[in-house]
């Protein structure tokens, strides 16, 4: 495993919020984070099929544009009675102008489709996040973290992104965006790779 020296780190990102979610996570480490957004860095066409291939599609081409190390998060929802969908298309499912209220119902009505009149179908999901390392010379570290939970309709909360507001993780009552922030960073599926990450590459 190749060490992180402390300086400046690319965030591969223009989602203000995982952005945002990542930079509480470094605070800690003394890392002067800039986002893909700040650098004006385009966004590569996400073609992989996985999480981790997606992560370091991203992570590969801001290390190389900016000359800097960069850090890539590809994320997303998979919820078990969708065979796993929306998955790498989570962001997608919300479309072009990132609606995530569309794809909370997109969520919502695809899993009620399952639903009988004796009970309601399956609610088990789980939030994955595949977290990659790269150095401009083309080095990687890759990283996936999971939190498991049951989705929940209407949605509820205001301090989350994405599909936070519908889903609750495993020993909890609340949503994500229900959830003190400070208490999601312990155990989200961002905070499972990153305690990985930060334990191989970090001094």
């Amino acid at each position: 495993m190749r060490k992180l020296e402390a300086g400046k780190l690319v965030i591969a990102s223009h989602n203000a919020g995982k952005v945002r979610e990542i930079q509480d996570l470094l605070a800690p480490f003394g890392m002067e984070v800039i986002s893909a957004g700040d650098l004006n860095l385009p966004e590569p066409d996400e073609t992989g099929e996985t999480f981790e291939e997606n992560s370091l599609l991203k992570s590969l081409a801001a290390a190389k544009a900016s000359n800097l190390p960069a850090l890539a998060d590809d994320s997303g929802l998979s919820v078990a009675i969708l065979s796993g969908a929306p998955g790498i298309y989570s962001a997608r499912w919300a479309g072009p102008r990132k609606d995530f209220d569309r794809a909370q119902k997109k969520v919502a009505d695809a899993v009620a489709e399952y639903d009988t009149i004796e009970q309601k179908a399956d609610r088990s999901a789980a939030f994955i996040c595949a977290l990659s390392l790269a150095w401009p010379d083309g080095h990687t570290e890759v990283f996936e973290g999971r939190v498991e939970g049951q989705m929940t309709w209407p949605a509820r909360g205001e301090k989350g992104f994405g599909y936070d507001p519908t889903f609750i993780p495993n020993g909890y009552d609340i949503t994500f965006a229900e959830m003190d922030p400070a208490e999601k960073h312990k155990i989200s599926h961002r905070a499972d790779a990153f305690q990985q990450l930060v334990a191989a590459c970090f001094s």
